[in-house]
């Protein structure tokens, strides 16, 4: 093992990955696998077949109730009264700053006999950040009698999570789920069984290819994991998860999202609806959303082989514009690729550029988001 893994959090399925050799580390304070043999061959088994993540760090809160919705409605950047049951969508949890206190999924899904519920994932660094600021908007006597009408469950240690990813993926983990996958189309999800046993399915992921994620009880999980890894599927950890949502150019928080970061900043003016409602951070959007000095979110290419990593420095005509948030190798491009912040003049698509990697600086150019696209077959 790399470290004292005492007092971190574990997965139903740690004790698989560390048996089969995973170089294990404290992510968020859970004890994860960071890689198995190869980053690149989990990555590439990824991009070819079918790869399989243990995404169970990821926080999983229940919204349950007659207020639910409106709840959700009065807290996320992005409405959720049009969404319908089946249905998943992206959106923020901004601070009063307009800042970014976490990107999230919400599923609205119906249970067995018809009622509805809600279920957010958050970043597992997010968890208690995120329960603590949905529980400050039911406080004092109006807001508790609102608050009544919801109930929130942490059902984080009671679920597994787990993500199927590339162009198998779906055929993989099909013989497991009673729902037809392929019904499903993109950003939908439903209650079905799981190897015969309650579960969520739904067509979502973060590495830029097809797929699902299964969400099952955590006493389940690894007899699920096993079937899946005995089917083909090449289990993956987080370093692959990185580079495979690096090309596919999905931000990730604390990188590309932060409380220093607005929305229109990174480009998910798409996941904002600021007319006729009323959220955390709303009226300070509405202000950010017409601020043409901010710095804005750029894709990189950078020549050479060396990556240029978080925090090396953007410059133009020898004047630092701005930081890489994020950079690797891509294994599927066969070069370095970056995403950062720069001052709005230097975001112009084919703008040249340089990167200062450990004093040495090399040649970059701004290019289109994202590095990678799928192929639509």
């Amino acid at each position: 093992m790399d470290l004292d893994a005492t007092g971190l959090d574990r997965t139903p399925l740690c004790e698989w990955h560390i048996g089969h050799g995973a170089r294990m580390v404290d992510f968020a304070g859970w004890w994860m696998p960071v890689q198995y043999a190869s980053i690149v061959a989990e990555h590439q088994a990824t991009r070819t077949a079918a790869g399989l993540f243990d995404v169970s760090h990821m926080g999983r809160l229940r919204f349950d109730g007659p207020g639910a919705g409106e709840f959700l409605e009065r807290m996320l950047t992005r409405s959720v009264r049009d969404l319908k049951p089946g249905r998943v969508r992206y959106s923020l949890v901004t601070d009063d700053a307009g800042g970014i206190l976490d990107d999230v999924l919400i599923y609205r899904l119906s249970d067995a006999a018809g009622e509805t519920y809600y279920v957010m994932v958050v970043n597992a660094s997010n968890r208690t950040k995120i329960v603590d600021w949905l529980a400050r908007f039911s406080e004092g006597p109006r807001r508790a009698a609102e608050a009544s009408a919801v109930q929130l469950t942490d059902v984080t240690h009671d679920w597994a999570m787990i993500a199927v990813q590339g162009p198998r993926a779906l055929a993989l983990a099909q013989p497991l789920v009673e729902a037809d996958l392929s019904r499903l189309k993109y950003y939908q999800a439903c209650e079905t069984l799981i190897a015969g046993r309650g579960g969520i399915a739904s067509r979502t992921g973060y590495t830029g290819e097809d797929g699902c994620e299964l969400i099952v009880g955590a006493g389940v999980a690894l007899a699920i994991w096993e079937r899946l890894v005995a089917s083909g599927g090449a289990a993956a950890g987080l370093a692959a998860r990185d580079t495979l949502r690096l090309e596919a150019a999905m931000p990730l928080y604390g990188h590309e999202l932060s409380e220093t970061i607005n929305p229109f900043q990174a480009g998910l003016a798409f996941a904002v609806d600021l007319e006729g409602r009323t959220f955390p951070g709303r009226d300070a959007l509405v202000e950010a959303k017409k601020d043409p000095r901010l710095p804005r979110r750029i894709g990189l290419e950078v020549e050479g082989k060396r990556p240029a990593r978080q925090g090396s420095g953007i410059l133009h005509l020898g004047r630092k514009v701005g930081e890489v948030t994020s950079g690797t190798v891509s294994p599927t491009l066969g070069r370095p690729i970056a995403m950062g912040y720069v001052e709005p003049q230097a975001a112009v698509l084919g703008q040249h550029l340089t990167v200062d990697i450990r004093g040495q600086t090399l040649d970059a150019r701004v290019v289109d988001l994202p590095f990678y696209r799928r192929s639509a077959s």
